[in-house]
Order: C-alpha cells, then structure tokens, then sequence
C-alpha cells in the first residue's frame, strides 16, 4: 500500500492505530504494517534519480505486501527538507530514506528528535545511532560512457552537464575523461554547472550551449530528460542518468548508468521489522548490482561495445579500477603516480579536477 503524504492519509493512520489498540494490545499492535517514508528531491516522474529511487519502494511493496505502508514527498528543495523529514517521523513512519546528498544534517537534526525512528540518507556519509548512509560508485558506471565516448568522438570534446560541486560529481566528471582519455588522449570535457538536480530548462539550455561549441558526446549528472531530448535533436550523441532514458531519443542515446535501489531498500526494510536493523555506512557498486548499465545503443561501433564491455567486467571482477594511477591533474601534475590506486577517502573527498577538465 502506498500513498502520497495527506492530510486524509494521516487520519486514516490514527483510526487504524485506535483500532487496532481497542483489539486486544499488543498482538494487535505487531500487526499494524511497517510505515516507511521517502523524501524526494525530484518528482518521481523525472526519469531519473527520483524515479530509480521511486522504483526502489515499489519494490518494499510488492517485496512485502500488506506488512508495509509506503509514503512519499516529492520536489522537496534542499533547504525546506528539515520540515519535511519531520513531518513524516511525527507522522509515525518507522524508516524514512532521505535521498538527496543536501538533506543529510537535516536529517542527522531530525533523528535525534525522533530516537525510535530509523533514518537512511542516500549519498552522505554522517551516520548516527539511528541514522544509516548509503551510496552508489556511480564513478564506475561514468568510466564505462566514457570509454564508449572516447571511441565515438570525432572532435575529441565532450560535454557535461553538472548540480553542484560536491565530490561526488567531481569524481565523475574525472572518471569520465579519464575513461575517454585512455582511448582519445588529447580529449577535453567542458562542465557547465545549472546548480540545480531538476530543471529541465537549464539542463536544455547547457546542453545547446556545449554543442554549439564542438561537443559531440553529452552526458549529465542531473535528473531530467532535457539534455537527452536535446542533444538527440541535434545528432548528438549522449548518456542517460540514473535510468534508462533511450526513449527520449532512440538514435542517439548511447546507454544509461542505472541506479538499482530495489535490494538494498528490500534489505534495510526486513532488518527494521525482523529488529535487526543497525547503524552502517555502505557503498555499493556494480559488484553489488547497484550500479548497471542500460542496453548499448545497436548503432554504436562494435569495438565501442566491446572496450566498454572490458571495463565493466574488469570492475566486477576487480582486475579494474578507473581511479589507478598514473593520474594528473588539472595544472598537468602527477597527482596519483603510476600503479597507485586512489583509496576511498581520496575518493569521497576528491576536490580536484583531472587533466583535460574545463571547469
């Protein structure tokens, strides 16, 4: 069952509650179903980030059935999410997943309020007693686009559209050329920044500005479709975000990295009811099934396949990893030196661009 947060949803709950206590206590009390939350930073119909993680508590529901009771918020802006979190723990949710890397002391603010209620934030890394973080190596998925641009260039730039400097998307703007770098070696990535994960608008409109400036292959690190859409409508090549998105634009739609949430928000939901729950901090990738990727476009070059297909074997069977060194960095300086792999600390503090970077 699920629904989104109402005023109506809040009365049915406390009707459901009285019952169940005029019922005979605590037997009746166990039945009640779990009631688990979600705060979105998009709407669930982005396509995107939202959607992956709105497909992910579809899945609690068909996982569970009637022992749960899902609910959501969406379009929830950073800044106003505090309110939000707090609603939904007042409101009597259980779990509640916080899925935007801004809402991540709000939510830290939030449980020590609401001690009994458990919390996961997606993409931060403050945890608590009652607070879990959770994240995707979302730079593995980025090395493989970026080995397939690397081989489908013919002006050797690339275009990225970026939210916000957080590490998490500085580590992907340099997994990318790094990637394309490997094949292309004189290969530049160009980053406009639209300080926003949703707006389609802005995300359009930096993409028309990379293309009228030679780049041929266009990728993102925000949620909408917008940048598909555009750069399909002018023969560009590009990559999806967080889903498959090759029905925005069949011919030119390379592939997509996926964010898979299904089993880990299946597995986190069985350990609050089973009373197994603790705190942790995870970082999960392709190995784990988190991090996928889409089909390969039929029209891409057979060896762009292939070399891409490379890579992310060679991730899942660890004989790969896209930070090895030798890695420059933005002034041409050996920053990581030759058979040296970046930790991941280095990785989720990275604050520096890799060669071939105009950011």
């Amino acid at each position: 069952m699920s629904n989104n947060v109402s005023r109506r949803h809040f009365l049915a709950g406390s009707t459901a509650a009285a019952g169940a206590l005029s019922l005979g206590g605590a037997s009746a009390l166990a039945a009640d179903p779990l009631k688990v939350g979600f705060v979105y930073v998009g709407p669930i119909g982005d396509f995107g980030w939202t959607h992956g993680h709105d497909v992910g508590r579809k899945a609690i529901e068909k996982e569970f059935g009637d022992k749960v009771e899902t609910s959501y918020v969406e379009s929830v802006p950073e800044a106003d999410s505090e309110r939000v979190i707090r609603q939904l723990a007042a409101a009597g949710n259980d779990l509640i997943f916080t899925t935007s890397f801004g809402y991540m002391n709000p939510t830290i603010r939030v449980a020590k309020q609401f001690p009994d209620v458990k919390f996961e934030h997606a993409t931060g890394y403050q945890t608590a007693a009652n607070v879990s973080a959770y994240n995707a190596r979302f730079y593995e998925g980025r090395a493989v686009i970026g080995t397939i641009a690397g081989h489908i260039t013919k002006t050797g730039k690339f275009g990225y559209i970026a939210s916000f400097p957080i590490p998490e998307v500085v580590m992907g703007i340099n997994a990318f050329i790094l990637a394309a770098r490997k094949v292309k070696p004189d290969a530049e990535i160009s980053v406009v920044w639209v300080n926003s994960w949703f707006d389609p608008g802005k995300e359009a409109d930096a993409a028309k500005v990379l293309i009228d400036q030679g780049c041929d292959v266009i990728t993102q690190h925000t949620d909408s479709a917008a940048p598909i859409q555009t750069a399909g409508s002018r023969g560009v090549w590009c990559f999806g975000q967080a889903s498959d998105m090759s029905s925005f634009s069949p011919e030119y739609h390379a592939t997509a990295i996926l964010d898979v949430w299904d089993n880990y928000y299946i597995e986190r939901t069985r350990a609050v009811m089973e009373g197994t729950w603790e705190t942790s901090s995870v970082w999960q990738g392709m190995k784990e099934g988190l991090v996928q990727m889409a089909p390969y476009n039929e029209r891409l070059p057979a060896e762009a396949v292939a070399a891409a297909e490379k890579v992310r074997k060679g991730i899942l069977d660890g004989s790969h990893h896209p930070f090895t060194g030798p890695i420059k960095g933005q002034d041409g300086k050996e920053r990581i030196a030759a058979g040296e792999t970046m930790d991941d600390g280095a990785l989720l503090s990275m604050d520096w661009y890799v060669e071939g970077v105009t950011a």
